[in-house]
């Protein structure tokens, strides 16, 4: 079959890029990942090929090398400037050369250059970097391998040079996958799960605290590679010491032992039982073109766009009385429900919903910075916490600008993300929640939105916690330089880390503490963790990097959140760190030269520019420095080609920026649950009526008739949708709760006679055994 979508030439000459080997090694929650590129050059002229692809935005990069025929060559870390040189100076001249870097515009966007690949010569490219698994709802960590590259939608008037992108169908991508991983940790490995088709999960131990796991054969490039990981007993706090290099100078990162503390904060159950009922909930909606594409592959009806208007309608259904809300979408403009924060009642809830069962993904590109900016000049409400939900694909260009914005009004709200299929980009998604105080969520594959989104609002109904700080006991001579920034928000159950520098004669026999204490609803709370000094075995450097990368992406902040001073210290520290632990930054690259190749490379130099997976056409924001070329990525069908400078690139519209021809028609409600759910009222009960028994699978007669004569209808129909919550839907029950706490609250206040002559009648109706207790009233 030939192949007219960019993976050739025009006189069909191949992309070098043959296969990528991707080998996992997961030890508790902390991640190492080798890939291997090979490339061959199976043209007659010398060729430079140019790799664009996504890594989680968190990781820290930690070595380079590549092996063209006999010589292996490791790459450097140098300031990123110095290193470009290099690489052009080496290819001027007719010399290998091999350059990694990360964009100026998304931590989680790198480039690979390989230059003056001779005719017929194979080369392998080795990246290794160590990055730490997130902890999801259900106590899984959650490993993602970007495969797919979204593209990323810059904001109209931007001045960043960006990469011209190409589309190929998935079926053509000419290179293969293959991928294991290999789990360890003290606890064992209960399960292993994945959004991909796996091997049987292989244990190697008796006591299955190690484990092996391959992705099965015929993978195809359509979505990210997603583990999670399930230990049991998950939340049990550690703290691993790691000796430091010993080539390295006392004194420096490198050189002293590094401590990695996980804390889980569990609060009191008196605190979590009461959660807050004030607040300003902020509900900021992407409803770009790309929000329109299925993400669900055994239910292909279901987009984003509509999985998003469900989770609305639950979130909506289990605010409280008295709190304030808004909703804001977004595409290429925005607009919002209100022209403030309203307070929520019956009438603000109808007209929020009837707004939200209108909404489609049909406002153009994602241009997010703006809504962020009006949401920010709105006044806060006081007693109103601010709680702003953000829902996203997270295909932005303008990552960091967003992430700065948030953390510069970080003192005013809680910021709490959600990345909607696959390319979501992780760095625009976690950086919204870490730099925000709040959580992040990632929806992919088969996942539900609605668990995970109704997770976060309990997250947010907890209570604040304030004056968080961090205390260590430690050995006389011994002491700890924090290296992380300062913990800005706990959640209950959720994973807290630290990173400190230790200095001093660490004895191995000597033991210290760490303690986070905290005020949490006006009262003081503490946790700690008692720990060995003894260094932990065959850690290697990987907790070492990851503090570096710590410290250099919070360096990186303060960069930004600077600029327009002259002064250049702080880029001085991060280049400095950089190249002391071999951690790539915005400002460093790596860069290998083949010195030792012998005779130059002859002959033009064509570029080659390897094909990434993804979805839609679009452009990726690069260095002002170099364009990178076209990058044809998955997801469209043929057009019409361009031919220029010895590749085939073809124009298409944003797929953000593509408007339906006719709306799509707005589906009724099939969901018996969201049917149920979206007849309740504000305050919490629901009307005895006919579209209540329609939900209970009832007719409106049989509902009548069984009601209990002293009883109020509309406490009798409140009864009944509870016990069919209780007796039906009790496997969702996460998607629910807030709102049957809502009208359980309804029912204790009208004080009604004969309730438990009621949940009998109830449960003889609907065919449950529901007990009274287990209804909250």
């Amino acid at each position: 079959m030939v192949n007219c979508c960019g993976l050739l030439t025009a006189q069909k000459e191949p992309v070098p890029l043959k296969s990528i080997e991707v080998e996992l090694q997961v030890r508790d929650h902390v991640a190492t990942v080798v890939s291997t590129l090979n490339y061959e050059n199976k043209e007659d002229k010398p060729v430079e090929a140019v790799f664009v692809f996504p890594l989680p935005g968190d990781a820290a990069v930690c070595h380079f090398s590549a092996k063209v025929g006999q010589t292996h060559i490791v790459a450097e870390v140098k300031e990123k400037q110095q290193a470009r040189e290099e690489y052009d100076d080496a290819l001027s001249s007719g010399q290998q050369a091999f350059l990694l870097e990360e964009s100026d515009q998304s931590p989680d966007i790198f480039s690979l250059s390989v230059g003056s690949l001779p005719p017929g010569e194979s080369a392998s490219i080795r990246l290794e970097y160590v990055t730490e698994l997130a902890v999801q709802a259900d106590d899984g960590l959650r490993f993602c391998l970007p495969a797919v590259l979204n593209p990323r939608y810059q904001p109209q008037g931007s001045e960043d040079v960006s990469v011209q992108v190409t589309s190929v169908p998935a079926s053509l991508v000419p290179y293969s996958l293959s991928f294991s991983a290999r789990v360890s940790s003290p606890r064992p490995v209960s399960k292993v799960e994945s959004s991909c088709s796996l091997e049987p999960l292989q244990y190697l131990n008796t006591d299955q605290t190690q484990a092996m796991v391959k992705l099965a054969a015929g993978h195809k490039f359509d979505r990210d590679v997603e583990l999670l990981i399930y230990y049991k007993d998950a939340h049990q706090p550690t703290a691993v010491v790691e000796a430091g290099q010993a080539s390295a100078k006392p004194g420096t990162l490198m050189g002293d032992p590094v401590v990695m503390v996980s804390l889980y904060p569990e609060f009191p159950q008196s605190v979590m039982s009461s959660l807050a009922s004030c607040g300003e909930f902020v509900f900021l909606l992407d409803r770009s073109g790309s929000m329109k594409r299925s993400i669900n592959n055994s239910k292909q009806e279901e987009t984003p766009i509509s999985s998003a208007r469900d989770t609305l309608l639950l979130l909506l259904k289990s605010l409280s009385m008295g709190c304030y809300f808004n909703i804001y979408s977004f595409g290429s403009t925005f607009e919002h429900i209100f022209p403030k924060s309203v307070e929520y009642n019956e009438k603000s809830m109808k007209k929020a919903l009837k707004k939200v069962e209108e909404m489609q993904a049909d406002l153009g590109g994602t241009e997010i910075l703006k809504p962020l900016k009006h949401i920010y000049k709105q006044p806060c409400i006081p007693k109103q916490p601010r709680q702003l939900f953000v829902f996203t694909d997270g295909e932005v260009g303008n990552t960091k600008e967003v992430i700065d914005l948030v953390k510069k009004n970080a003192g005013s709200h809680r910021c709490f993300s959600f990345g909607i299929g696959e390319g979501a980009s992780s760095a625009l998604i976690n950086g919204l929640a870490k730099e925000g105080g709040g959580h992040a969520q990632f929806i992919t594959g088969t996942d539900r939105m609605q668990p995970k989104v109704m997770q976060s609002l309990r997250f947010a109904l907890q209570p604040a916690v304030e004056d968080i700080s961090v205390t260590w006991d430690l050995p006389k001579g011994v002491s700890a330089t924090v290296l992380s920034p300062p913990i800005t928000a706990i959640f209950q159950g959720q994973r807290s880390l630290i990173y400190a520098q230790l200095t001093g004669q660490c004895l191995e026999a000597a033991e210290g503490c760490v303690m986070v204490k905290y005020s949490l609803a006006g009262h003081p709370s503490q946790n700690q963790l008692h720990f060995h000094l003894k260094p932990a075995e065959d850690t290697g450097l990987t907790i070492h990097r990851l503090a570096a990368r710590t410290l250099i992406r919070s360096l990186e902040l303060e960069d930004r959140s600077d600029r327009g001073q002259q002064d250049e210290g702080v880029k001085k520290k991060v280049v400095e760190l950089s190249v002391q632990s071999g951690v790539s930054s915005s400002f460093t690259a790596f860069i290998a030269v083949n010195k030792d190749s012998g005779e130059s490379i002859q002959g033009p130099l064509a570029r080659r520019n390897i094909p990434t997976p993804g979805f839609y056409g679009q452009t990726l924001g690069c260095s002002p420095r170099r364009r990178l070329g076209a990058v044809p990525i998955i997801g469209c069908s043929a057009a019409p080609l361009n031919h220029g400078e010895g590749m085939i690139q073809r124009s298409l519209p944003s797929y953000d920026d593509v408007e339906d021809e006719a709306a799509v028609p707005q589906q009724p409600l099939r969901d018996p649950l969201l049917q149920l759910v979206s007849l309740q009222k504000a305050s919490g009960y629901w009307m005895l009526d006919a579209a209540l028994a329609s939900a209970l699978g009832k007719t409106s007669e049989e509902v009548e008739k069984s009601k209990p004569a002293p009883v109020n209808k509309e406490v009798w129909a409140t009864i009944l949708a509870l016990i069919w919550l209780h007796g039906f839907k009790m496997d969702v029950k996460e998607e629910w709760e807030l709102l049957a706490m809502k009208a359980a609250s309804w029912l204790r206040v009208q004080n009604a006679p004969c309730v438990t002559e009621c949940v009998e009648a109830g449960n003889v109706l609907l065919g449950c055994s529901v007990q009274k207790d287990a209804l909250g009233i």
